[in-house]
């Protein structure tokens, strides 16, 4: 995979712009300034009307219920401090480019 790494304190209208002009295969957010509830939301709907159908996965201090939020209203996985499993969490981001174009299961990093 390829990374586009954007930097930091990117507005939303920055992170769909990049995201449509690189044609991303996920959008990877990290927020620990505790304003994931607004910025998030605002972020997959700008995506969503940008035409970008990428997987949003988030990282962050962030609260269960706000996870439950946040996947309810589109983010397909959250990660927080607890969640070290550095392969695990890679081989959820292939899985999810996987399921996007059509491939079904990925194979799992060891």
């Amino acid at each position: 995979m390829e990374v586009v790494y954007q930097g930091i304190r990117l507005t939303p209208e920055e992170i769909a712009e990049s995201a449509l002009q690189e044609d991303v295969d996920v959008v990877g957010l990290s927020i620990l300034s505790g304003s994931h509830m607004q910025l998030v939301p605002e972020i997959v709907r700008m995506l969503r009307e940008g035409g970008v159908e990428a997987p949003i996965v988030v990282g962050g201090i962030i609260p269960p219920a706000d996870a439950e939020k946040l996947q309810a209203d589109g983010v397909a996985r959250v990660y927080t401090p607890k969640d070290f499993e550095i392969n695990r969490m890679m081989g959820d981001i292939v899985e999810l480019v996987a399921q996007r174009n059509g491939a079904g299961q990925a194979a799992t990093p060891a």
